[in-house]
């Protein structure tokens, strides 16, 4: 099934918490998974950053929240209770518990606040974005601006000049720790015509191993032909690894092929190419830097 958004959590979380016992999230995690009958699939689901998973971040959220409107308190290092109005809350038999119910509270009101355009804005974005958490939000906005960038980046990359485009890719391996030093690099690649280039290049500092590169500035697919022939390649360069660029895409026929052979190669498409560039900071620059911070428990262990 579809995990549910973050408000929908609150109501069982609540009615977990009406024991009166102290809870942590790692058991709330396990109850309310098994309460909406999360598939394992479900449960492994990520935010975009892919830092942390899905289910779990809705869960820590609506934790927040019902903590905000007084339904809950911390009771010892990541533990948590039920307050009296939180029983009170329980004792009413709400249908649901969201965020226009937690609005009767005056400490919850004060928490979304105008002065806090990301919580208040949850109320005033799209339909689809109301029931996102505000990490959520922040990071889909992250991956919006970032798809952005990469079509700008790839169309230019397209554009650029023969003798730009091996520097290009020169700068980026290196930026990913191949080739040794970039002079190294430099000397190792070099252009073999055909809108390409080519060459061996260290596979670490050290050059304990090699790998034979081609990259090629195509506006056109590269299929299996392409492929099987860098393929054959690779023994004349006595490399065993290679890695195959293209500013366009790969057929589903050769992306199959480097599935069968025995040689270790990676295929980086357009798409790939231009999350590289901006991974590795590569023909791109910071804006602006957002860091998204959490209390540091241990800091307030005592004793």
């Amino acid at each position: 099934m579809t995990i549910p958004n973050y408000q929908k959590f609150m109501l069982p979380f609540m009615e977990i918490l009406g024991d009166q016992r102290e809870h942590n999230l790692q058991e709330i995690y396990e109850k309310l998974s098994d309460y909406f009958n999360l598939s394992p699939e479900d449960k492994q689901e990520r935010l975009p950053s892919g830092r942390q998973l899905k289910f779990q971040n809705r869960i820590g959220w609506a934790r927040t929240y019902l903590k905000k409107a007084g339904l809950l308190k911390h009771s010892g290092r990541g533990k948590f209770i039920i307050t009296p109005r939180g029983l009170e809350v329980l004792k009413e038999k709400p249908k649901e518990i969201n965020v226009k119910y937690l609005e009767r509270f005056e400490e919850f009101l004060e928490f979304r606040n105008p002065n806090n355009p990301v919580l208040n804005g949850l109320e005033t974005t799209p339909e689809s974005e109301k029931n996102q958490t505000p990490e959520e939000i922040l990071e889909n906005s992250y991956q919006d601006l970032k798809s952005d960038l990469m079509g700008e980046l790839l169309e230019t990359v397209k554009n650029c000049s023969a003798n730009f485009f091996e520097k290009l890719v020169i700068d980026l391996l290196v930026s990913m720790g191949y080739g040794g030093s970039r002079i190294d690099a430099g000397q190792a690649i070099g252009k073999s015509g055909d809108e390409g280039i080519d060459g061996i290049i260290k596979e670490d500092k050290l050059g304990l191993d090699v790998v034979y590169v081609q990259a090629k500035r195509w506006q056109n697919p590269v299929g299996r032909p392409v492929v099987q022939a860098f393929a054959g390649s690779l023994e004349g360069q006595r490399a065993r690894k290679g890695i195959l660029i293209t500013t366009s895409r790969f057929t589903e026929e050769a992306l199959e092929y480097v599935k069968k052979i025995e040689k270790k190669i990676v295929l980086i498409d357009g798409k790939k190419l231009a999350e590289l560039m901006i991974d590795f900071n590569v023909g791109v620059s910071p804006k602006a830097e957002y860091v998204v911070k959490v209390i540091d428990t241990d800091y307030f262990e005592e004793g």
